[in-house]
């Protein structure tokens, strides 16, 4: 027989460390600041931890006992408001996969900001990781068998979606994002064998990835790195290292973007502990060459480099399709970027100028963002008409395609161009930005 599992709220109180006396001691408090009594107990906390409902008021009661906004309560759908984390991360277990994302389908849709993961929780999820053995798949259910037709055409029509051109991209966000609540379903309520449940866990890995992605681009980074992290959990769960490792690096690039790079370097430390094809182990050393030059790690950021090169130089076309696009453009830029922050500019500009010419077509959210080093480069040889250039056709270009990140990065460099306002190009870029 099946084991019934624990219900929303013991997840969640044990996940906030919080006994039954001191929730129902939170629960009355909130009672009493609203001028009100509560009759609640342990034994009515029992009860609705084996299924039964609570009032409207109580369930706003137990939000704020267990450190949560009272607007995150939706009385009509108890107890699936309830988030599964502390401080907005599932742990990774053996049964972590779909909790995750539940938590993370749920961040997008109510908004759940105040889920943000800390620095410290991602690091000690990357070290879990590192060290853990690979998660159990799912064992066989009662519900419905999943028919291999329909998980078939479920891969087959997710993956041209995942690689659209950005432009295109931009109108997908609800298609992909009901297909990962349809792959959940048969994740938690299907019955199915080892090998389906193995394409099931990787298929939702990389539609999370996918969804991450996106909002990521679009400025959301709770519900990104929700979506990261249950990718996680599901590439765990299909004993996917080299997935797993690209997706801490996701959730480093992500922590080394908002400006926290001792979080970056320790997540790439660990995803690299693991990491075994060449293209995925470049992308990685690429990414900790970036995080260490913002940090003035010289030494470490060469041997990063030299590493990436070589490893770029070893991979075939084998590649996961996650890091399949990695060429020698990006060996260039992000080299050339490493080198910047490291203050070796004539090299960088080369650098950055060569990697953004070699860019293929189709990566034009990539270019959008070459664009924008390229045009820092400049700044920083008081190159401001050739600057003003490359940041004019960035923004262009990210406003065509529909990517905010690309913006907000030639936002960031308009105070630098203020000098040169009489400089050819220099007008025109900053009346376009304020358009």
């Amino acid at each position: 027989m099946e084991e019934t599992a624990p219900h929303p709220l013991v997840i969640a109180r044990l996940a906030a460390g919080v006994t039954m006396g001191q929730l129902t001691s939170g629960i009355q408090a909130a009672a009493h600041r609203r001028g009100l009594r509560s009759g609640t107990d342990e034994a009515r906390v029992r009860k609705w931890q084996r299924g039964v409902r609570p009032s409207e008021e109580s369930q706003i009661y137990i939000a704020e006992a267990l450190g949560w906004p009272a607007d995150i309560v939706r009385a009509d759908d108890w107890p699936n408001w309830i988030p599964l984390s502390t401080g907005g991360l599932v742990p990774l277990g053996p049964d972590s996969s779909v909790p995750a994302l539940r938590e993370a389908l749920r961040t997008a849709m109510e908004r759940r900001t105040f889920l943000t993961i800390s620095g410290g929780a991602l690091s000690a999820l990357a070290s879990d990781w590192a060290l853990g053995p690979t998660g159990a798949l799912a064992q066989a259910r009662d519900g419905k068998p999943v028919d291999d037709d329909f998980l078939s055409l479920l891969e087959t029509t997710t993956q041209p979606l995942a690689g659209l051109a950005t432009e295109q991209r931009q109108h997908t966000a609800l298609l992909l994002d009901a297909y990962l609540a349809t792959v959940t379903e048969l994740i938690e309520r299907g019955r199915y064998s080892p090998a389906t449940g193995h394409r099931l866990h990787t298929l939702a890995a990389s539609l999370a990835q996918t969804v991450a992605w996106h909002r990521f681009d679009l400025g959301q980074h709770a519900p990104a790195s929700q979506y990261w992290v249950a990718a996680l959990h599901n590439a765990h769960a299909a004993g996917d290292h080299d997935m797993g490792a690209g997706l801490l690096g996701d959730l480093a690039y992500q922590a080394a973007w908002r400006k926290d790079h001792t979080t970056a370097a320790s997540i790439l430390g660990h995803a690299l502990t693991r990491a075994q094809n060449p293209a995925a182990r470049c992308l990685l050393q690429l990414r900790l060459a970036r995080t260490l030059a913002a940090q003035h790690d010289r030494q470490a950021v060469l041997r990063a480099l030299s590493a990436a090169e070589k490893h770029l130089n070893d991979a075939g076309t084998d590649r996961p399709a996650w890091c399949s696009w990695v060429s020698e453009a990006d060996l260039a830029v992000d080299s050339g970027q490493a080198l910047l922050d490291l203050g070796d500019t004539g090299r960088a500009h080369q650098l950055i100028t060569e990697g953004e010419q070699l860019l293929p077509v189709a990566r034009d959210k990539t270019r959008g963002v070459f664009l924008t080093y390229q045009a820092a480069s400049h700044l920083d040889q008081k190159e401001p008409e050739p600057a003003a250039a490359a940041a004019t056709q960035a923004l262009l270009l990210a406003r065509r395609i529909g990517a905010p990140r690309c913006t907000s990065l030639v936002e960031a460099l308009l105070p630098r161009f203020q000098p040169y306002r009489q400089t050819p190009g220099v007008p025109e870029l900053l009346h376009l930005a304020a358009a």
